[in-house]
């Protein structure tokens, strides 16, 4: 599961059984730290999730920000919460990214409103799942040459 982390909303996306492709679930309108985590555990019992992957949205030049720091704490809490790994995931420009998307695909402004914060989590559960699919391949290759 990825979290696009928000003030006021969070994106969320699961992927298939497999692995393999991220699809973005309804977007969770934040109320407290509390509801919010509530909710997060919900959806991880629902959906059997083995990870979190939470996007880090660090400053272009790779940096902590403010908004990072916020990322960083609700993470710690998240961790606290659920009982699979939570990982932080550079997310630099994934909502400029989901944006572009849905613009590119002709959805009007008030539902790319509704919808950036979903396709947002799914693209950065989609870069967490080709990550870590080049990773695999690598470590096979890796494995055949020696």
């Amino acid at each position: 599961m990825a979290i696009d982390f928000g003030l006021r909303r969070l994106g969320v996306a699961v992927s298939d059984p497999l692995g393999v492709v991220a699809q973005g679930l309804p977007t969770i309108e934040r109320r407290n730290v509390a509801s919010d985590l509530s909710v997060l555990e919900a959806l991880v019992e629902e959906y059997s999730v083995r990870e979190i992957i939470l996007g880090n949205p660090l400053s272009k030049d790779g940096s902590p920000n403010a908004m990072s720091e916020r990322v960083e704490g609700f993470a710690a809490k998240l961790r606290v919460k659920v009982s699979c790994p939570v990982r932080l995931w550079d997310e630099r420009l994934t909502s400029a990214e989901a944006l572009r998307v849905l613009r590119n695909s002709g959805v009007s402004l008030a539902r790319r409103r509704r919808a950036v914060d979903r396709v947002a989590a799914a693209l950065i559960l989609q870069s967490y799942l080709d990550g870590q699919d080049n990773a695999l391949r690598l470590r096979e290759g890796d494995a055949g040459k020696s």
